[in-house]
């Protein structure tokens, strides 16, 4: 049983269409708009002006900041974090019109996606573009632009975006003793190998 506190809340602005599930205790602020076939887990916030395409998926304990662009067929896993104005794309060859001069109809170009693994973060501005996936716990930096996929742990920062550097599930920049990657807030230790991080515990 969904108890009354349990129920999510929706913004008297917001644009949250029925063929939309909005999970418990989610949050959709002012001028968001959430699309037919959306799947909101529980204890989302979706900010204000935000917008979340149709049958895109966004894991539990999510959070989109203000003026975020999540355009299907994106998942985002659980934990992920969407900074404000930050643009997930969906279309790899962009045109308003065919090369006939006829405006592009859905039938003219197919959606691909960004993936987002489970505690990512993309900074502030920074743009996905389709199709890529950004591995879990990863950082992406405000105003970076992501071409290529984004390993697990990794921070990426520029245009377009490369790997400067690691950083644990805290968000800090790892600190490299001898073979290890250590976390400042929370001692964690990482290894890196051919081009990954792993958890050491």
């Amino acid at each position: 049983m969904v108890s009354h506190t349990d129920q999510p809340f929706i913004a008297a602005t917001a644009d949250v269409s029925e063929g939309a599930q909005v999970g418990e205790r989610t949050k959709v602020w002012h001028l968001a708009q959430v699309r037919e076939g959306a799947v909101l887990g529980a204890d989302c916030i979706v900010g204000r002006g935000a917008y979340v395409g149709p049958g895109v998926e966004i894991g539990e304990g999510s959070k989109l900041q203000n003026y975020a662009l999540v355009y299907e067929p994106a998942r985002l896993a659980r934990g992920v974090f969407i900074g404000p104005a930050a643009v997930l794309t969906n279309d790899e060859y962009p045109r308003a019109i065919t090369p006939e001069g006829q405006l592009k109809s859905a039938d003219d170009w197919d959606a691909v996606g960004v993936e987002i693994g489970e505690g990512a973060s993309i900074g502030a501005r920074a743009v996905c573009i389709a199709p890529v996936r950004v591995g879990a716990w990863a950082l992406v930096a405000a105003g970076a632009v992501v071409t290529k996929d984004v390993p697990d742990f990794a921070l990426v920062v520029g245009v377009p975006a490369r790997r400067i550097g690691w950083v644990g599930r805290a968000g800090r920049p790892l600190a490299q003793e001898g073979e290890d990657w250590v976390c400042p807030a929370t001692s964690e230790r990482y290894r890196e190998s051919a081009g990954t991080l792993h958890p050491l515990s």
